[in-house]
């Protein structure tokens, strides 16, 4: 990773009070652009339950599931953390299709339908986001590889690229640059075909039992509990497999600070902050923060290091 000197880098606390300003002012912009757009008091009621195999029941606390639904970065729907939860009802996710194309013997399109007819099972999860804060989430969804294995990958298909939808009219932070922070819309990410194939990798329809709320990525998002959480992209609508690496939204917004691999990894800082703890979001308030050492991989070192054989990962963080 690029090291700058101490002078070329935002103070933390600096960063965010800007941030927090940024913030302010994003969300009454988007009240004034979007003045029907509703609070997602609704969002309990509209979650189904879901059938699943139980999972192995590691040995974590799960984080309440009102910080899990409550505490959201999906900066289609605002910068700040309760903004997801906030505006997401715009979202619409039915009908929803995921169209499979590229390097594949068979491109096929999936339907929600079809997508919850593969077999679901829970998987609890560490999840670590790049800000420095976790949590330990009950998803309940299905191996990628499984999607994977129906379109065949062909022998170019050396990484799987993801979108997610593009909807200006229902997604304010695509229309309002200010509110969504500036990226370039759709969202999208990527990861290496064995990544991709590894089984920690999923596909996620729900969590603490039932579907997923609009501000967890409804209906369907990925989940790669090893790297960090902007990885894990929201609200999938295409899948693309490729022989070149993909773009991604925030690698290429800011190169030095978002890589593509984005493994959690405690000896590479962000460029604003240390990597080497990390602040659990649980049933405390703000003065009763708990941190912890981050874990290489995110605790998951035994299942995945052998995909970064002869990898230097302070390189290609």
């Amino acid at each position: 990773m690029n090291k700058f000197a101490k002078t070329d880098v935002t103070p933390e606390k600096l960063f965010i009070q800007r941030r927090k300003i940024i913030q302010s002012i994003s969300v009454l912009s988007a009240v004034a652009a979007f003045p029907n757009l509703g609070i997602a008091t609704e969002t309990e009621e509209k979650r189904t339950a879901l059938s699943f195999k139980p999972d192995n029941k590691p040995d974590l606390i799960l984080t309440p599931e009102n910080k899990v639904i409550g505490y959201n970065n999906y900066y289609e729907f605002g910068l700040d953390k309760a903004s997801p939860a906030k505006f997401a009802s715009a979202l619409k996710t039915d009908p929803w299709t995921i169209e499979i194309s590229g390097e594949v013997e068979k491109p096929m399109n999936f339907t929600l339908t079809q997508l919850l007819a593969f077999p679901l099972e829970e998987r609890i999860y560490r999840l670590r986001c790049v800000e420095a804060w976790s949590m330990i989430v009950p998803w309940i969804g299905f191996e990628l590889s499984r999607l994977l294995e129906k379109v065949k990958p062909t022998s170019k298909a050396n990484y799987v690229e993801f979108e997610t939808l593009y909807d200006p009219a229902n997604l304010p932070g695509q229309k309002n640059s200010l509110f969504g922070g500036g990226l370039d819309y759709p969202y999208k990410e990527g990861l290496t075909l064995a990544e991709a194939m590894n089984p920690l990798t999923i596909l996620s329809v729900g969590l603490y039992g039932k579907t997923l709320t609009p501000q967890n990525g409804a209906p369907i998002r990925l989940v790669v509990p090893w790297k960090y959480g902007f990885k894990s992209i929201k609200s999938i609508v295409k899948i693309r497999l490729t022989e070149q690496q993909p773009i991604t939204t925030w690698n290429q917004l800011a190169p030095h600070e978002y890589g593509f691999y984005a493994n959690v990894n405690p000896e590479v800082d962000h460029l604003r902050w240390s990597q080497a703890s990390e602040r659990v979001i649980g049933s405390g308030g703000l003065f009763s923060v708990k941190r912890q050492p981050t874990l290489p991989f995110n605790g998951y070192e035994k299942e995945v290091a052998h995909l970064y054989q002869g990898l230097d990962l302070k390189v290609n963080f």
